[in-house]
This record gives structure tokens, sequence and C-alpha cells, in this order.
């Protein structure tokens, strides 16, 4: 479960009702099913119109990323590359098969297959990118559907309190009950901007930058398998591996460099 992604829908929430409680507003005032239909039911349509229902299908997916967290480990990875280095120039590239039930990287894993299979290394290179190339567009459909609904979620929100207005100003007759219909076609526009900023555009962000993470670690396998493929030196490509990690990982691998330096 993405902690992070719980605690700011509830902030984020919060602090809307919160502040809106302050103004000695009741919460009961800001719902309104209407609006909540004609918002909510005009995005998710007008988002339905603009993918393919093969894409819409992924959204499940894409919803299970946003809120569940997937740890990725890149120095646990970074030192199998090494360990797996160290293995070949040592035993020579065939003595890997016998260590592929053990990586439970499936990238790490057919990359290895390949340079064991004896695979160009440029071949090795392009296949590789291709692969990290399709994950990226996969993870990006899922930023475009809900950047997307992001988009239309004002839209919906003022034309929610548009057709508001125009029932008000059909009842004009009415005058003692202007203020309270006013303030009910607003709901509209305040579902629109709230559901855009708290839930659609963040969840967008949120499976972006959680593919960015992704596309390093493939990123960093990749450079990984090329230099056990050329027969690199296992510090050089250690060396060369660091420079991939994210701060504190970099931080973890100096400090267990350090300590095998002491021993």
């Amino acid at each position: 479960m993405d902690i992070a992604t719980f605690i700011g829908l509830v902030v984020g929430l919060g602090g809307l009702a919160g502040g809106f409680l302050l103004e000695g507003a009741h919460l009961s005032s800001l719902w309104g099913h209407t609006a909540f239909i004609i918002v909510f039911g005009g995005t998710i349509g007008a988002t339905i119109v603009s993918y393919t229902m093969e894409e819409l299908k992924k959204v499940p997916f894409f919803l299970k990323v946003v809120f569940s967290e997937k740890k990725i480990d890149y120095f646990t990875v970074m030192e199998t590359l090494v360990e797996t280095a160290d293995k070949a120039r040592r035993e020579g590239l065939l003595s890997l098969e016998s260590q592929l039930g053990e990586i439970d990287n499936e990238f790490l894993s057919r990359g290895l297959q390949l340079v064991i299979d004896g695979t160009d290394p440029e071949l090795t290179r392009s296949m590789l990118e291709m692969e990290i190339e399709a994950h990226e567009k996969s993870q990006k459909v899922g930023v475009d559907i809900f950047m997307t609904a992001g988009g239309f979620a004002p839209t919906m929100g003022i034309i929610g309190t548009v057709m508001g207005l125009i029932h008000v100003l059909s009842n004009i007759a009415e005058p003692d009950k202007l203020a309270g219909a006013i303030a009910v076609a607003f709901l509209a526009t305040l579902y629109g901007v709230a559901s855009a900023n708290v839930m659609w555009i963040p969840f967008g962000t949120k499976i972006k930058v959680k593919s960015g993470r992704e596309i390093l670690l493939m990123e960093l396998v990749l450079e990984g398998i090329l230099s056990i493929q050329a027969g690199e030196n296992p510090r050089v490509i250690r060396e060369k591996l660091m420079t991939f990690l994210p701060a504190d990982a970099r931080e973890k691998g100096a400090e267990q460099e350090r300590a095998r330096m002491e021993m």
C-alpha cells in the first residue's frame, strides 16, 4: 500500500473540508448529487471517448499502481550484476545459465539469457532498449488517461455550473430560493476543480514518478548486461552502475564499499 497516496488524499480533502468548516459552514452544504453526476459522469464519459477500449481496460491496473507500493532495490540489483560479472569472468558466460533461476528480475533474466545465447552485443542492446521503450509507452497510457481526466474535470464543472444557473434563472420568479440555488450551481465548479487537482492530475503524476523509477532500474540493468557481455572488470562495472543509483542507494553502496575496504 502506498502510504503517501492515502496521506495526500486525506490531507488534500481534509484541508479543503477543514477550511470550509472554519468559515462556520456545514459539510452537508458541500453535497449535491446532480453536480456530482454531471462532473464525474461528464469527466469519465469524455475520457472514455478519448481512448480505445484496449487502453481503458488497463485503468484498474493503473489505479493499483497509484495505491500500491512496489519497492525498488537498486543496490541489490547492482550487486547481482557485479557478482554475475565476476562469475562470468572466472567461469565463462555459459556458467551463468545455472544462475538464471535464482534471479527474480525478469528483465535482468531475459538480458542474461541473450548474453548466454551469444547474441550480438548491438542486437542485445537494441532488443533491451525496445523493451524499455515498450514499458515506458505502456506506463505513459496511464499517465495520459488521468491527465486527460484532470483536464476535462474543471470544464465539466463549469458546464455544470452554467446548467445550474440556467435552472436558477428559469425560476427567477421565486427570489427567496435564488441564493440557495446559486450556491448549489457552483458546487459543480468546486467538484470539477477539486477532483482535477486532488485526484486525477496527482494520480497521473504518481504513475509517471513510479514509471520513471522502473525505467531507471531497467537502464541500470541494460548497462550492466552490456558490460558483462563485453567482459569488463567487475570493479569498473560497479563504479559505472553506481552513477545510476539514487542518492540514498548510492550512499548505501559507498558505505558497504568502505566496509569492504576496511576488512
